[in-house]
């Protein structure tokens, strides 16, 4: 296995460096405070393939693989860890629509690679969390269309997204009698919650969808009835390694930040890097960062390759990654000392974006049950 970047991989590495550095870091306080949506500085981001990375050439896709997104999403979240998570939200969105789409379904997909329009995930419910598969909300075949009732909750986007993929009940109870449906904004009987108020993630609206005799054609349902939980599922595998990239790029964004504080700040006559106990702590981190790093590139060679393992090294490296991610920023807000836990410090602000990863896209508990349940056959 060879473990350095082609020469391409670094190319756009070096891409989305310079675009976080330069579209993305400058703004990321003002984002925060303010609560703005960014959506102009998305559609740059899109201009460049990063809002549809992994979708097919064919129509307006970067088509690239999912180590490459890795290597882009850990870039852009070293710019604004927020950000970039909505990113990685619209990119499995535009995924699941190029991949399980008909002909002329595909049709939405251009609008989403260049982020005209902007798409959402909608699969947790209020009462269907980390049991996504006990999901209520149901759609009713009526004619030539469905119709829709329910809600789904912590929908990234909600209210502002043109798109939404809305998993909902068309059969029997459990993962077989889900199907998914494509759920245009402004379509009769789709609404929303009030915007959420929230820790971190405040450059990204999030709120309830809701779905009163919302009736949808049956054209804009994706795939076979019944096979909705089964591309939920599959467009999470690629959701869990995009968000542990993004939670990997924000520890590395705030060690970077402390070595060069550790260099600068004295106390008790020396240099914070003089002190052999904070070497040992950065020394551990740095390890952490990178151990995490390998197993989140093995998980997404394996998911291009389609390998059978795949689904269970997702989970791994979402775990692993998102759990890392959290400690180091922790660890480095604490070397900060006082100043860490000030705004004027962007510390606190990656800590209250990264601290969500380890309940999104599946909990961490959950990730620990798929892991185990793959080994033991279960």
């Amino acid at each position: 296995m060879d473990f350095e970047l082609g020469e391409e991989q670094r190319a756009f590495q070096a891409l989305a460096r310079t675009f976080a550095r330069e579209e993305m870091m400058p703004f990321a306080r003002a984002w925060d405070e303010d609560e703005v949506f960014p959506v102009e500085t998305l559609r740059k981001a899109a201009a460049l393939g990063f809002a549809a990375i992994y979708v097919r050439d064919d129509v307006g896709g970067a088509g690239l693989s999912r180590l490459d997104a890795a290597v882009i999403f850990e870039e852009l979240a070293q710019g604004c860890t927020s950000t970039a998570a909505y990113i990685s939200i619209h990119n499995m969105v535009a995924w699941m629509v190029d991949t399980y789409g008909s002909a002329e379904q595909r049709k939405y997909v251009p609008k989403l690679c260049s982020m005209e329009h902007l798409g959402s995930y909608c699969l947790t419910e209020p009462d269907a969390g980390s049991d996504a598969a006990g999901l209520k909300t149901r759609a009713r075949r009526d004619g030539d269309h469905y119709v829709l009732d329910g809600s789904k909750a912590f929908i990234s986007g909600g209210g502002t997204s043109d798109l939404y993929l809305v998993m909902a009940r068309t059969g029997e109870s459990g993962p077989h009698g889900i199907s998914c449906f494509m759920v245009e904004n402004g379509t009769a009987g789709l609404g929303f919650g009030a915007p959420e108020k929230k820790l971190g993630w405040k450059s990204q609206p999030t709120a309830m969808v809701l779905l009163d005799n919302c009736r949808v054609p049956a054209a804009n349902r994706l795939g076979a009835e019944g096979s909705g939980f089964k591309i939920a599922m599959a467009g999470l595998d690629g959701g869990r390694l995009n968000i542990a990239a993004c939670s990997l790029g924000g520890a590395q964004f705030c060690l970077d930040r402390t070595l060069a504080y550790m260099k600068e700040r004295r106390q008790f006559g020396a240099r914070l890097a003089d002190f052999q106990a904070l070497h040992f702590r950065v020394a551990e981190y740095a390890t952490e960062i990178e151990a995490a790093r390998l197993l989140l590139w093995r998980a997404a060679a394996a998911l291009s390759n389609g390998e059978p393992a795949a689904t269970r090294l997702a989970a791994m490296a979402k775990r692993l990654a998102t759990d890392t991610g959290f400690e180091v920023v922790n660890g480095c807000l604490q070397l900060h000392g006082g100043y860490g836990y000030l705004r004027d410090h962007p510390i606190e602000r990656v800590l209250r974006d990264v601290r969500v990863h380890q309940i999104l896209e599946g909990t961490n508990e959950v990730m620990r049950l798929i892991i185990s349940r793959d080994m033991l056959g279960n």
